[in-house]
């Protein structure tokens, strides 16, 4: 994400800034505000969706304030089915993972007024909270002094009650969009429902969840963001085991293919496990990642025009993802869709055996073979 004169030019306080004025980091669309605006109009998962959520048009017009770089990383997302994900950034010592944005507390009093901004907002844990914690954990508790919090922070007291790691929302909120459903405002690419984001951004940690199938991570590497050349080598040395466990827990969870019954991939069949309300999408070629904690669960897969396929997952302590692939039939509710739409969308009247037909119900019957 880094700019070419950005940490030439920045300093502490910009280093996330471009020579145009972007924020790198917190230039990625708010969808979080709008899932939650969905959840309280009841409209997910059956209008509105939990995962892979459209990025608003009005975000992606070419006058939109977004950074070319921006644009490139959401391009590099959508391409690459990333599973685990991480951004390395200085100035703190610590592991920061979602939700970064803070969830509005619900309206209350009328007696509000319309410009009225909530001071303490409501810190939302992810549906994938455990799971984040469990990667956060497991690069603090393997870096050299990350866990070491009876020094405090780097510029103030403890934020992460002594384990190194802290949701992004506790921390440093982002304040997110005012989202509504239906009414005025531009649609949202392929959803049922109308919806408008506000132009209000978020971090890309909140957009790489809600958007693709990626979790992804802030790894604070220490408190000094430019450190003095001789401290390079005791930097690799606090943070080398502690990379290499990360990405090691990309085999965590359960892998497998969705194929139909001759063996052909099925393409963004969605996966769906049983308590939590995250679902993730196969590749082009069929397959799917899912980082999970060890445990068992309950794992569906679905997919347009096939009939879903269920199964009992068993997640282990040891690394190494559970195989769990998923052939799935082809179901008769399209020809069931093209018959409805023939009879104009109206109740199809039963046949009974016996009963001779009036001239109408013929006539149709005829129209329909």
């Amino acid at each position: 994400l880094g700019h070419p004169q950005g940490s030439e030019l920045g300093n502490w306080a910009l280093g996330h800034w471009t020579e145009e004025g972007f924020d790198l980091f917190e230039n990625f669309p708010d969808l979080a505000s709008a899932l939650w605006a969905a959840e309280e109009r009841r409209l997910v998962p059956h209008q509105f969706p939990n995962h892979h959520i459209p990025i608003p048009e009005h975000y992606l017009a070419e006058d939109a304030a977004v950074a070319v770089e921006t644009r490139a990383v959401m391009a590099w997302m959508d391409k690459n089915p990333f599973v685990l994900g991480a951004n390395l950034q200085g100035g703190e010592k610590l592991v920061s993972f979602p939700f970064d944005t803070a969830r509005p507390s619900p309206p209350t009093p009328a007696a509000r007024p319309p410009d009225y901004e909530d001071e303490h907002p409501e810190v939302q844990e992810s549906p994938d909270h455990a799971v984040f914690r469990w990667l956060a954990i497991s690069y603090a508790s393997a870096h050299l002094t990350m866990t070491e919090t009876f020094r405090g922070g780097c510029h103030r007291q403890d934020v992460t009650d002594a384990m190194g790691i802290v949701q992004g929302a506790k921390w440093h909120p982002r304040a997110g969009s005012k989202s509504r459903t239906s009414g005025v405002g531009g649609p949202t690419r392929g959803m049922g429902a109308r919806s408008w984001v506000g132009t209000c951004l978020a971090g890309m940690n909140d957009f790489s969840y809600l958007h693709t199938n990626c979790l992804e991570l802030s790894l604070y590497l220490g408190c000094d963001k430019f450190p003095h050349e001789s401290e390079l080598q005791q930097e690799w040395e606090n943070n080398k085991e502690s990379l290499l466990t990360f990405m090691e827990q990309v085999h965590r969870g359960i892998k497998g293919v969705v194929t139909d019954q001759q063996g052909e991939p099925i393409a963004n069949a969605t996966i769906v496990v049983g308590g939590i309300n995250h679902n993730v999408r196969t590749a082009s070629g069929g397959d799917y990642w899912r980082i999970l904690n060890p445990g068992e669960y309950r794992v569906s897969a679905r997919a347009e025009g096939y009939n879903p396929g269920v199964k009992t997952c068993h997640v282990l302590y040891d690394i190494g993802a559970t195989q769990c692939n998923f052939v799935l039939s082809r179901s008769n509710w399209k020809r069931i869709r093209e018959i409805m739409a023939m009879n104009g969308n109206r109740p199809i009247r039963r046949v009974v055996p016996g009963r001779p037909m009036t001239p109408r119900e013929r006539l149709r019957l005829r129209m329909r073979l």
